[in-house]
């Protein structure tokens, strides 16, 4: 653009010379921008790599940077280079090795609250919007809404679990109100030892906490089998 004495800083001008350049059949891929490889050497690289770690080490970029190779990726993408020998050397071999742990048990309740009612052929659905409840459960009596609760709070008495929720405000100060048992069916409280409760919305009626040891009669499985490690295979 300044070679040729135009506004490099005009989109519409720079679109005007690229359409040029590709009637005229040049070859742009020796262009970088402000990426430090070219076009070409990502062709090279991408043809003579393994895998992607080859690839943006043949680039000068380093191979733990998933910022560096969503947008290598993409790039290559829109060059249309084929990527298959480099997905599916990357995929392993293995099994990954995952550990569990109750500090990821807030995100995976409703999860878990939605398969355990799938499997008992109670169909469940989530929220378009959101709602008091988390989610809705077809079952013989109808349509049932359930406000899936945890707690990792345990004290000399035992379990205890917040059974309210924080009305909106700025800066979330506003203090725990019970939940109307006209809005709330059932609550599916999962505690730390992974046991589940099924405790309808009357039961607990205008608490904030309870004591999970003295609703025991409510609990209906255990999910601690999620946190067990694999059984090791038989030689």
């Amino acid at each position: 653009m300044r070679a040729l004495d135009l506004n490099a800083t005009s989109a519409g001008a720079v679109r005007k010379v690229k359409r040029h350049a590709l009637q005229l059949g040049l070859d742009t891929s020796h262009f970088r921008g402000k990426r430090t490889w070219s076009d070409a050497q990502l062709r090279r690289a991408v043809i003579e790599g393994r895998n992607w770690t080859d690839v943006l080490l043949a680039l000068g970029l380093t191979s733990d940077s998933p910022q560096g190779r969503t947008g290598v990726k993409a790039h290559a993408m829109r060059l249309g280079l084929d990527l298959t020998h480099l997905d599916n050397s990357t995929a392993p071999c293995e099994a990954p090795t995952l550990k569990p742990g109750l500090n990821h048990l807030r995100e995976a309740a409703t999860s878990l609250a939605a398969s355990w009612f799938v499997l008992r052929g109670c169909n469940a659905a989530f929220p378009v919007e959101p709602a008091v409840y988390d989610l809705l459960v077809s079952m013989p009596a109808g349509i049932q809404r359930v406000q899936v609760k945890t707690t990792t709070h345990w004290s000399k008495d035992g379990w205890n679990v917040a059974v309210s929720r924080r009305p909106y405000s700025v800066g979330n100060r506003e203090r725990r109100v019970p939940y109307d048992p006209e809005q709330i069916d059932l609550f599916f409280i999962v505690d730390g030892d992974l046991n589940i409760y099924l405790i309808p919305s009357r039961v607990i009626a205008g608490r904030i906490g309870i004591l999970l040891r003295t609703y025991k009669r409510f609990i209906v499985g255990n999910a601690v089998g999620l946190m067990a490690p694999p059984r090791s295979s038989a030689a």
